[in-house]
């Protein structure tokens, strides 16, 4: 072709394929009202994913090819999947390999008979009335996957294959290829263009594929979306028919044919595509999130019908809980180090441990003990059960490397199966353990039987209380275990200080007491020695700290051995930890068992103590086992002053444990102090209703908001971030 036959052909094929006037093109609501009216799809559903694919597989090979149709562009090439001969595409393309070919002819058509883009378009539409809007754009691509190819194909291979060489003769190859490197700048930009001609289709197949059942009209996002999708899938098939017009104008016209217009034009495709493809994946993202909640609300009422129905064998409910495919192994053995999957755990009793990363190694070493001890000493049959770590982190925060790393080191020290990652617990769980079993961030231990069943909603109360006496952990046990318990100083100590057990067993005198004044520690102190010595009774003394406040507790414990103050103490704080913690499981325990009535003595006597703590100090006495006064600080230390002056004849005659116990009640109905509470958000099972156990009257219940600097506070995070569905 000369000169000017390349002209005039430019001059026609340009004024075809350029872009409208931006008149024409600022609302894209005209451009789409012809193929929105004319839209009319007949119902019948085509998985255009396998088409799809093998239309990204042409488009990614040409892509790679495009750099230049050297050695090295096929070796990259040779390293794509193959995804060509998959079930469906021999079927997919029977129905539709027709139309394609139709599409494909009408564009090359329209293209070089001048016609302008935007009537292409339409035509396209025109023809293809009858398919939903995946189907078009699909069909589309396809057909200039076509063209767009046999171009490539023909670059990759004319130099080895003689019916290729003559062919690219024909399309001017030969010389397009010599000048590669001044058209790769074209060539990017085309293939810029197809990536996001591509990245539109899959954004509108992924729109049609959103479930039915779970998203609506009434979605404001779907909604959107529904109506945006005429006007992606107008401007994808627009820029499809921009880039069939470039490749034709490359093997008819040549290399040298290329305008600043045609330069904008495919810019200005670009530009509009990357916005469509932004604003898609935004209405996407709100229909996948409603989705989400909607597939996780159902999930949770499906684990709560599934805790209502009796089972074979427990493994329905670990699946649910833990993991339900079969794809991968979900736990993690604490003794071999390996993956295992579920099957370890069917038709036994199974401990479920739930908890945040924040638990502790005090926590953990108890509980490995408890464990081993109750593996060692129960019998054969009943010790077929297994106990799994369960770890429950924010589902909206970022999982991190630190986060990682102390997830592997807790894992690691555990000698018992766990989850292999916490990613595995779904929302619906958290939501579940949450509301059903009360879990906020405190570790909780949920304990099921072989079928499956719940026979404890929180165990852990009773693995502090009891250890491994509490075996199998059931309600059954411990409601049988507080039959058989009364208010003694074992039960306070059992398991902390084998030292207090010996003074127990010698029938001593023993003062328990705790506080962060200083100054009461050291006059309880004195005073307490002194008049031991005055009535000559065997007396010990034990400082056990608070409930919190540690740096405080130290303090106190440092002016014990600054002062050589005639006391012992609890120097590891593991061992005032685990006090506390046994004292405020006892509460919980009760609490669980609905143990709260006002002549339930044991529970009268924690409240109290638990009470006297938070109000600044306390006293227990005890003879032995018996105890004989369980005492706010004050109270004591003003009874043991008043000594000589008050009670001193009533204990030469009656001795030592009446008389102080006579006196500690006057001074305590004098001054009448009444009791409060604390409970922690996280603490989970809040009672409703509190009697105080002083003066036996119902409790106010007050919000309270206090910030401690000495001690580690446990974020909330459930009862923010996760809320469980309105049921």
């Amino acid at each position: 072709m000369n000169s000017i036959g390349k002209l005039g052909a430019m001059q026609k094929l340009i004024k075809g394929g350029r872009a409208m006037p931006a008149a024409a093109i600022s609302d894209d609501s005209v451009l789409v009202k012809k193929i929105v009216a004319e839209h009319s799809p007949e119902g019948i559903e085509y998985d255009v994913r396998p088409l799809l694919h093998i239309v990204e597989d042409v488009l990614i090979y040409s892509t790679l090819s495009s750099d230049s149709a050297t050695t090295a562009a096929l070796t990259r090439a040779d390293h794509v999947e193959d995804r060509s001969h998959r079930p469906g595409h021999t079927n997919m393309l029977e129905a539709l390999s027709a139309k394609i070919d139709r599409i494909s002819c009408e564009i090359s058509y329209k293209t070089l008979n001048g016609v302008d883009a935007h009537s292409t378009t339409i035509a396209i539409f025109d023809m293809l009335t009858i398919y939903k809007w995946d189907v078009k754009i699909v069909l589309a691509l396809a057909a200039f996957a076509l063209t767009y190819g046999e171009f490539w194909l023909l670059a990759q291979i004319h130099d080895t294959n003689q019916l290729a060489k003559s062919m690219a003769i024909l399309k001017l190859l030969p010389s397009i290829m010599e000048h590669g490197s001044s058209l790769k700048p074209r060539f990017d930009t085309l293939n810029d263009l197809v990536n996001n001609i591509l990245e539109v289709t899959k954004c509108v197949i992924e729109f049609h594929d959103l479930p039915a059942q779970y998203i609506t009209q009434d979605i404001s996002a779907y909604t959107t979306a529904y109506n945006y999708i005429p006007v992606a899938s107008y401007w994808a098939t627009r820029s499809i028919v921009a880039c069939a017009a470039q490749i034709t104008s490359l093997t008819i016209l040549g290399y040298e044919i290329f305008t600043s217009t045609d330069a904008w034009e495919l810019s200005t495709l670009i530009f509009k595509l990357k916005n469509i493809v932004d604003h898609l994946r935004q209405l996407l993202n709100s229909c996948h999130e409603h989705i989400g909640k909607k597939m996780d609300a159902e999930a949770y009422q499906m684990l709560r019908e599934l805790f209502s129905k009796p089972h074979t064998d427990n493994m329905k409910v670990l699946k649910a809980l833990i993991y339900a495919q079969d794809d991968i192994l979900p736990l993690y053995d604490g003794v071999t180090k390996k993956r295992v999957s579920l099957e370890p755990l069917r038709r036994k009793n199974v401990l479920l441990l739930f908890s945040g990363m924040e638990i502790s190694t005090d926590e953990l070493l108890i509980l490995e003990q408890i464990y081993n001890e109750s593996k060692a000493h129960a019998p054969r049959m009943e010790s077929r059960y297994e106990l799994v770590w369960i770890p429950i982190v924010d589902p909206n925060s970022e999982w991190i490397e630190p986060k990682q790393k102390q997830f592997e080191i807790l894992q690691e020290s555990m000698s018992w199966y766990s989850v292999y990652h916490p990613s595995l617990i779904g929302k619906p769980v958290i939501w579940f353990i949450q509301r059903e079993w009360k879990y906020k961030n405190k570790p909780i231990l949920v304990v099921l039987d072989p079928q499956g069943r719940v026979s404890c909603p929180n165990a852990i109360h009773m693995m502090w209380i009891w250890g491994s006496a509490a075996y199998p952990f059931t309600s059954s046990r411990e409601e049988a275990l507080w039959k058989e318990e009364t208010w003694r100083l074992e039960l306070l100590v059992d398991g902390i200080d084998q030292e207090i057990l010996n003074w127990v067993k010698d029938g001593k005198y023993i003062f328990l007491f705790g506080g962060d004044d200083p100054e009461w520690v050291r006059r309880f102190v004195k005073e307490a020695r002194r008049v031991a010595t005055a009535t000559q009774i065997p007396l010990e003394m034990v400082y056990v700290g608070k409930s919190n406040k540690r740096e405080q507790v130290q303090k106190i414990i440092d002016t014990i051995i600054r002062d050589k103050l005639n006391t012992q103490y609890w120097s590891e704080q593991s061992m005032i930890w685990f006090f506390w913690t046994r004292l405020q499981s006892m509460l919980f325990s009760k609490l669980q068992l609905k143990q709260t009535d006002d002549d339930d003595h044991v529970m009268q006597e924690i409240k109290k103590l638990l009470s006297y703590d938070k109000q600044g100090g306390w006293i227990v006495l005890a003879r032995g086992s018996h105890i004989v006064v369980n005492g706010h600080a004050t109270t004591g230390l003003q009874t043991l002053v008043e000594y000589d002056a008050v009670w001193k004849e009533l204990a030469d005659r009656d001795g030592f444990e009446p008389a102080f116990k006579n006196h500690y009640d006057m001074v305590h109905s004098i001054v009448s102090p009444c009791c409060r509470f604390e409970f922690s958000h996280s603490m989970g099972r809040i009672p409703e209703r509190l009697t105080c156990p002083e003066c036996r009257r119902n409790m106010h219940v007050l919000t309270t908001f206090q910030c401690c600097h000495d001690e580690k506070i446990d974020e909330d995070f459930f009862v923010s971030t996760v809320t469980p569905p309105t049921i």
